[in-house]
């Protein structure tokens, strides 16, 4: 049995275990509430909740990398600096299980997050619900159940075989839902994909019931979990899952029979009449969650949207990845009189991706989850579940890129399949979310390959690469975990 010292240091007294990372013991600092009184007032409680947030926005995660790792495994960008600290293994497909930025990085965040919950649910049951009060204290337990399964959901399209591989029965995570506090017995075998989906389900239906409907500011309402929040994210889940059924079941609570598509309940989620909008106002109704950042909290250091998608020219960024040639910018679908088109940047002899402009420390806001991401998911489960050209499913698909090309709408009539419907909502899911960290696990989740590059042949669905391989340090400081 292989034991672990644990770090006692985040703020408001909660314990950190970075997955199975075997971390040195260090003080606690001064400025840091002890733990036996992180649940004396809600203000410390809710000092704990905003921990949590800042713990996923971590560049690591949500912060920045989460996005970028899922970029480059698609078709879509070139990598030009052949920098494995900037993800150039994972462009190429080549992680390890010892790769520190990427497979090591990724997954101590996400437990480190993990744990946190697990940590703050244990302190609400004994001591912090009889502060709070029950209501108060299951919407706290609802935003740390929601921060739980936003980590595992990232690992799982990371680290496991997708859902339609066995029906989800191939292994899937070590599923940690107790707190850890101290030296303890970590081995814990990997749970099956579907059992970690459905935990994960179980917490976002928790939060659900309990988030709040709205929060007092626009900003607030765009980087913290209410319940239109958990219903978006759902829907991602069920999507990711192949049950376009719950899709539709999700989608439909925040998503009307017919536009205008504006969501009745809660936040009012809406498109912007501008695209453009949303990259320099990022609270609007249409950003339903993101990760905020500003010049007092910046990214950290080579791990920034701008500074990966920017060149030196555009804005002081490192030039990382150009867009690739005969990627979704080569797609004669997209119209040049597109709004969008204006994202794309020639500097130098290359394109670049300008939805990220700020120079540096690179503080654009980082996108986790947009309205028109549910419209197209919505579309795609009506048009996959029912086998039809939609009439619902075209207008959906059309709220999305007329938003952005007034003259490029489809009618039923275009599309002779299903099929051929199907394949246009997911070019325009390219199109729309192209930067924004969709492309590998819309990949995946399908069972298509990852795309052949300049100099990379293409990753078959039973390949090995086709998933990262598991952490060093979980293999070995936990003896039930196996590689994949």
């Amino acid at each position: 049995m292989k034991t672990r010292i644990v770090l006692l240091a985040i703020a408001a007294g909660a314990i950190q275990l970075a997955g199975c990372k075997k971390d040195d013991l260090e003080p606690v600092p001064t400025n840091v509430v002890a733990d036996v009184s992180a649940f004396d007032s809600e203000s410390r409680i809710l000092g704990q909740v905003n921990g949590l947030y800042a713990t996923i926005k971590n560049a690591g995660l949500y912060g920045g990398r989460y996005q970028i790792f899922n970029d480059i495994r698609g078709g879509d960008f070139q990598n030009d600096r052949t920098n494995v600290v900037t993800g150039f293994d994972v462009w190429n497909y080549t992680p390890g299980n010892s790769s520190g930025n990427s497979v090591l990085a990724v997954w101590s965040r996400a437990y480190y997050a993990i744990n946190l919950a697990n940590v703050f649910l244990a302190g609400m049951d004994a001591k912090g619900a009889a502060v709070v009060g029950d209501e108060k204290a299951n919407q706290f337990r609802g935003e740390a159940r929601f921060v739980r399964a936003m980590c595992y959901y990232a690992m799982l399209q990371l680290y496991a075989r997708p859902y339609w591989d066995g029906s989800g029965s191939k292994p899937g995570l070590p599923l940690r839902l107790t707190a850890n506090t101290g030296p303890s017995d970590y081995n814990l075998a990997r749970a099956t994909v579907a059992e970690v989906y459905t935990q994960i389900l179980e917490d976002l239906n928790f939060a659900e019931a309990n988030l709040p409907a709205n929060y007092a500011t626009n900003a607030l309402n765009t980087t913290r979990a209410h319940t239109n929040t958990a219903i978006a994210i759902k829907a991602r889940v069920y999507l990711s899952m192949g049950r376009y059924p719950d899709v539709i079941t999700e989608a439909n609570k925040i998503v009307p029979a017919s536009a205008p598509f504006t969501a009745s309940t809660g936040v009012a989620h809406a498109l912007q009449a501008s695209v453009a909008t949303i990259y320099t106002n990022y609270s609007t109704t249409e950003s339903i969650l993101s990760m905020p950042f500003s010049d007092v909290e910046t990214p950290g250091t080579q791990n920034q949207l701008g500074y990966y998608y920017g060149s030196s020219a555009m804005n002081g960024g490192n030039g990382e990845y150009s867009l690739l040639s005969t990627g979704i910018i080569a797609n004669t679908d997209w119209a040049e009189t597109d709004a969008r088109r204006a994202f794309i940047v020639t500097s130098g002899t290359k394109k670049y991706l300008n939805k990220y402009p700020k120079s540096a420390p690179f503080t654009d806001w980082a996108p986790v989850i947009r309205y028109p991401e549910v419209l197209l998911s919505l579309a795609e489960a009506i048009t996959r579940s029912s086998n039809t050209v939609d009439d619902r499913a075209v207008a959906l698909l059309n709220a999305v890129r007329q938003r952005s090309d007034a003259s490029a709408g489809f009618t039923s009539g275009d599309f002779a399949s299903a099929d051929e419907l199907a394949a246009a909502i997911m070019t325009e899911r390219r199109i729309e979310f192209l930067g924004e960290g969709l492309a590998g696990a819309d990949l995946t989740r399908l069972g298509l390959p990852l795309p052949a590059k300049p100099g990379i042949t293409a990753v078959a669905a039973t390949q090995q690469e086709y998933i990262w391989p598991i952490s060093s340090t979980e293999l070995l400081l936990n003896e039930l975990c196996v590689d994949n």
